[in-house]
């Protein structure tokens, strides 16, 4: 057996400080990485690496022999009961503060008689090379094909089996002595997702923000990207508190009067824009605002919910158009979804049809709670400009095409059957992600056309039509997270996402 290169192994220790117990985290993990990085630079440069070379993530464990614990209104923060539960843990220069939360939680919430501790040492779950490099690292790019096939010989490489959703979809069934899971997602998981965030989105993972917006128009983006400039060109950060703008190829734009920071002359502008172009509202806090164009159809709402699921926001909301169902609808009504009709197929194996998608009432009101803010209406005028209904998710762009006559079901029959009042290619999947992940999720469609009713858009009356509607639309999503912001995470993450045998982070 070749022999490993590792850097010294770390026994696990108990810990009853949540800083302490992160501190050894990172001690952990730099020690892994930064062996890797030097082990991978020799290996670059020609030169030999006897052996095999392996780092492996930090994991944290806790036990328990009761189901009592401290009183706690959080859906979140404990184990579902008596045993052993254990994650392996990535990035605590990235996710240090949401891990000292975790770590806070289960110490208040299992401690018994002072003697609640958590276990922090060296997992056997080896860091993938690929995991290791800097944002900004592309040393793959300079190996000859001969010596890139030799890479698996001397480094662990991703081993996609190891990262399926199998926690997050319920169906994970730990093997005889293996302890239960304590996250969602495993850090090999969570780097994976780091890195395809990177591809698609054109912005570090650091720029997400806690409170994103999905939108599958362009011209959404313009705005956000004007309204974004607007405000940096403002000094007064009392009310917002943002304090920079970040658009793909990590350019940032500093707010009047805030320091620029070190790492912020080093973005360029992509010579082309990414799959899902992101753009970051950021505040110090983490709680501003990414907007991300998800393009069209149910297979990229799928891909992006998958990856930002692992950053843990604390809301995602669908804005975008869709087709108005009823006669009763005008172009640029608003529909506020409260419930589903899944007709996108993606996630059909991961949450099975007969999962409900139920609305959340904190998501809900703040919609609405903006759009009223926004339009200035209230009562039966709000009602006439917004309607709260089933919308449906197709992933057939030209439903309205299929014959409609002598068949035994059609697009419209079901979607009348099922009261939809409005369809579109993306909000279903993007709820039932957030519902999956335990993420609060909303939609807001604004209605484009009716192609039902022989309203359909023409090129000219289309482009007039978003001019009028997207700056108002817009800026009632951006309200809605500012409203939900301002309630605190607490009352937010709902027990209606959680299961009744449930990991403890949030």
């Amino acid at each position: 057996m070749a022999a490993f290169s590792s850097p010294p192994f770390i026994a696990p220790a108990a810990f009853d400080d949540p800083a302490a117990a992160l501190q050894r985290v990172q001690r952990i993990y730099d020690d892994g990485v930064g062996h890797l990085r030097q082990a991978l630079q020799r290996f670059v440069d020609g030169q030999d690496v006897p052996g095999r070379v392996r780092a492996c993530y930090p994991f944290v464990r806790v036990h328990t022999d009761t189901v009592q614990r401290a009183d706690s209104r959080l859906s979140y923060g404990f184990v579902a009961g008596p045993g052993t539960y254990e994650t392996s843990l990535t990035r605590p220069d990235l996710f240090g503060a949401y891990y000292l939360e975790q770590f806070r939680l289960l110490l208040r919430n299992h401690a018994r008689d002072g003697q609640g501790r958590l276990e922090v040492g060296t997992s056997a779950h080896p860091i993938p090379v690929h995991f290791a490099f800097a944002g900004d690292d592309h040393v793959e790019g300079t190996l000859t094909p001969e010596r890139r096939l030799r890479l698996r010989d001397v480094f662990d490489l991703p081993d996609l089996g190891a990262m399926d959703d199998g926690i997050a979809n319920g169906t994970f069934e730990p093997r005889p002595g293996e302890p239960m899971p304590l996250a969602l997602f495993t850090a090999a998981r969570v780097d994976y997702s780091l890195q395809r965030l990177r591809h698609y989105t054109g912005t570090a993972p650091e720029h997400v923000q806690n409170y994103v917006l999905f939108t599958n128009y362009q011209f959404y983006i313009d705005e956000f990207v004007r309204l974004g400039h607007e405000l940096m060109a403002e000094e007064d950060l009392v009310e917002d508190g943002y304090v920079a703008f970040v658009e793909p190829g990590n350019v940032t734009t500093r707010r009047v009067g805030v320091p620029r920071e070190p790492g912020d002359d080093a973005g360029a502008p992509p010579p082309r824009l990414p799959q899902m172009p992101a753009y970051h509202l950021v505040r110090r806090d983490g709680a501003g605002i990414t907007m991300v164009n998800i393009g069209v159809g149910p297979s990229n709402a799928k891909t992006i919910t998958d990856h930002i699921a692992v950053l843990r926001p604390h809301a995602w909301i669908m804005l975008g158009h869709c087709a108005g169902l009823r006669t009763t609808q005008q172009l640029g009504d608003y529909v506020l979804a409260h419930g589903y009709v899944r007709e996108d197929h993606v996630l059909d194996e991961e949450l099975p049809l007969w999962v409900p998608i139920p609305p959340l009432a904190e998501i809900q009101q703040a919609l609405e709670a903006a759009v009223a803010d926004v339009t200035q209406l209230s009562g039966y005028d709000l009602k006439r400009v917004m309607r709260t209904g089933t919308v449906a998710t197709t992933d057939n762009r030209n439903w309205e095409l299929l014959p409609s006559h002598n068949v035994p079901t059609t697009p419209e029959r079901r979607f009348s059957q099922s009261r939809a009042i409005a369809l579109d290619m993306e909000s279903a999947t993007i709820a039932a992600n957030g519902f999956r992940f335990r993420v609060p999720y909303g939609t807001l469609l604004c209605v484009s056309d009716k192609p039902l009713h022989g309203e359909i858009k023409l090129p000219g009356m289309a482009n007039r039509f978003y001019r009028e509607r997207v700056d108002q639309h817009l800026r009632i999503g951006i309200r809605a997270l500012e409203l939900l912001r301002s309630k605190g995470v607490d009352a937010l993450h709902s027990r209606k996402l959680r299961s009744f045998a449930e990991v403890a982070f949030q």
